[in-house]
């Protein structure tokens, strides 16, 4: 593959009418790992202009420490997240781990925390490998096979002795459960041989002589199974039902009779249920929350559970007294999202991650007996102004249909005047939901170029229950798409805004919805980007990684169905590039085990067949999305130049391809 950046740069400074080396202005010199086709030279000037959005960072919480008030953090000080100790509410980082891949989770030993579990992969290739960190030494012990397998979802037994993974180490497409003393790897052992990738360990009974396991189907369908740790015999203990189910978390009661779980079965969204261990019989705990309840965690003494609620896209969390089945929502907690609950040994305070529109990902603490809110961490936003950021405003519109579809609107910057072009970001999964959070880089576009942005929930979201989650599945895929053009006819009818300046973008399947608006409805944008997204969902299916296929089969189709595979290819934005007649800029991932590069490469071919306008941005250290600093920031400054080129049609950019 030709590195056309460095031969476009040379073409221009190469032309007679280039000005003197000394007047030159400078470019940006981009990552030797990062091929970059067709895209002009980048200023080097752009940097220092939107640098200030570039430079904020965020935290999540990992693990509270077993035995003092302490916690493992992720955050990022140099190119990638890498884990943290915090030893007190504010008080410094204390940098851990120092690769150059991303470090995003960890668990501390329960007994002494003297060492933590974590997880680490290589260019994004998804293939994580355990690894034990010893405080004492410093150094990080491989705990797993090394090689091409997934290895995660860690879950310590109850007497902390012992850990029970997921594995699909066997044959790189079945993923089974696998039971090892960390302290002695030599210890790992097969617990349970499975077939298929939706396998997990969700936790040990309080006895650890059971295994709670979830087997994912589909986002309609899951069951739960309790194994036999010793001998691997299992039992399912959701029966199955004549609609499917969907069950979400789950964990075991304090006594082990019964297991506390989310489940969609007694209506359209995930409610919390009790299942009896022994008959079980399902039994709703909370009736009156009309929303998915999304996470639980029950305290270290049993009597109060913890659970977070997306309430239309805004997280609440709420605490449930088990032995009076009653439960009230935290009022003390901002505006945002709610996630990682994680209660500490004494169970005297719970610890989260939270966000908003205005505030990167921090780590808070509730101590629930006096409702006191403690922050653990502040993550800087680069300089810029929080009450200067646009906070979104729900929307809604009516499809094709007559199905009222929803979304997120961030206005431009109150002091752009007249009608502003629009950037529509589609989420990914397709069973995403998109949900007011930090914009982060996209506030450059908002506060500096005076462009609106729209982040639509077409059907097949989640968070709008189990009826609309179905409506965009198999040969209904199309209509999700309707739903963006039913979008752009609602932007006609608002008078802040330009119909005539649309940009649609998204990641994976907000890649293929892109991929798909621009080969659809071509007239009605004036450009797009695709981010690691789908071209074909036939060929997609035939290269994604094994250990997803059938589970992506659930939601599209299957490809080997001669009806399924000739409805595929026919709509498939690949088979229509020639009714692409925007510019488009396509984002990938080398080593993206879901959507493989195959689909970037044979969609900017295409393209350049029938000589139509494309940018193409490979990064061959990264995956599913570019997760390291120097390449995000790549990815954004390019991307502002497209938008300046071909949303905004400004002078400076004339000339450009």
């Amino acid at each position: 593959m030709r590195r056309l950046y460095a031969l476009v740069a040379a073409a221009i400074f190469a032309s007679p009418l280039a000005a003197p080396a000394q007047q030159r202005p400078a470019v940006l010199s981009l990552p030797d790992n990062l091929v970059a086709e067709g895209i002009p030279p980048i200023p080097a000037s752009l940097v220092a202009t939107v640098r200030k959005y570039t430079e904020f960072r965020s935290a999540s919480l990992a693990d509270w420490h077993p035995s003092r008030r302490e916690i493992l953090i992720s955050t990022r000080f140099g190119n990638a997240a890498q884990l943290h100790r915090v030893s007190a509410p504010m008080s410094a980082r204390y940098q851990l781990t120092f690769y150059d891949e991303p470090v995003t989770g960890g668990t501390f030993d329960p007994r002494d925390g003297s060492f933590f579990i974590f997880s680490r992969d290589v260019g994004g290739n998804e293939f994580g490998q355990l690894y034990r960190f010893d405080f004492a030494s410093g150094e990080a012990t491989l705990l797993t096979d090394g090689g091409r397998s997934q290895n995660g979802g860690v879950s310590w037994s109850t007497d902390g002795s012992r850990i029970a993974y997921a594995s699909t180490r066997r044959n790189g497409a079945d993923r089974d459960i696998w039971v090892m003393d960390p302290r002695t790897p030599s210890t790992d052992r097969l617990v349970l041989q499975n077939a298929g990738g939706g396998w997990g360990v969700m936790d040990w009974s309080p006895d650890d002589k059971t295994l709670l396991v979830d087997e994912y189907l589909s986002v309609n369908e899951s069951r739960l199974f309790l194994v036999d740790v010793v001998t691997g015999a299992k039992r399912l203990l959701t029966a199955a039902r004549e609609d499917p189910v969907s069950w979400g978390d789950a964990v075991f009661s304090m006594d082990g009779r019964s297991v506390f779980a989310t489940s969609d079965e007694h209506g359209e969204f995930q409610a919390l249920v009790r299942v009896d261990v022994a008959t079980g019989t399902v039994t709703p705990i909370v009736r009156d929350i009309p929303w998915d309840i999304e996470s639980i965690e029950l305290s270290p003494d049993g009597l109060t559970l913890a659970f977070t609620v997306n309430e239309a896209g805004i997280g609440r969390l709420h605490l449930l007294d088990v032995a009076q089945g009653t439960h009230r929502r935290v009022e003390s907690l901002p505006v945002g999202q709610v996630s990682g609950l994680k209660w500490r040994r004494d169970g005297s305070e719970l610890a989260f991650t939270l966000s908003s529109a205005r505030s990167p990902s921090d780590v808070y603490t509730l101590e629930p007996a006096s409702g006191r809110l403690t922050r653990w961490t502040e993550s800087e936003i680069g300089g810029l102004d929080p009450s200067s950021l646009s906070e979104p405003r729900l929307i809604e519109w009516n499809s094709f249909d007559g199905r009222k579809i929803s979304g997120f609107y961030y206005p431009a910057h109150a002091r752009f005047s007249g009608k502003r072009p629009v950037i529509i970001n589609i989420h990914g999964g397709p069973e995403g939901q998109s949900i007011p959070s930090f914009q982060g880089r996209s506030n450059y576009y908002m506060n500096e170029l005076g462009v609106a942005m729209i982040y639509p929930n077409v059907r097949g979201s989640t968070g709008f229950g189990k009826t609309f989650v179905k409506l965009d599945n198999g040969t209904k895929r199309l209509d999700s798409v309707r739903d963006i053009a039913s979008l752009l006819d609602w932007i006609a009818t608002r008078p802040e805004l330009d119909a005539s300046r649309v940009l649609i973008t998204g990641g994976s399947y907000g890649g293929y919805m892109t991929l798909m608006v621009a080969s659809m409805y071509a007239e009605r944008i004036c450009c797009a980007v695709d981010v690691v997204g789908i071209s074909n969902l036939a060929t997609f299916l035939q290269n994604t990684e094994s250990y997803r296929r059938d589970l992506r089969r659930a939601e599209y189709g299957d490809e080997r169905n001669a009806s399924i595979r000739a409805w595929m290819d026919s709509t498939a934005a690949l088979t229509n590039v020639t009714k692409i007649s925007k510019p488009l800029f396509v984002i990938q991932g080398a080593n993206d085990p879901r959507v493989p590069r195959t689909e970037a490469d044979q969609m900017v071919r295409a393209l350049r067949d029938g000589n139509r306008p494309v940018w193409y941005l490979l990064a061959m250290d990264e995956g599913h999305g570019f997760r390291k600093k120097a390449n995000a920031d790549a990815q954004y400054f390019a991307t502002i130049q497209f938008v300046r080129r071909y949303l905004l049609n400004d002078p400076e950019m004339a000339g450009t391809p």
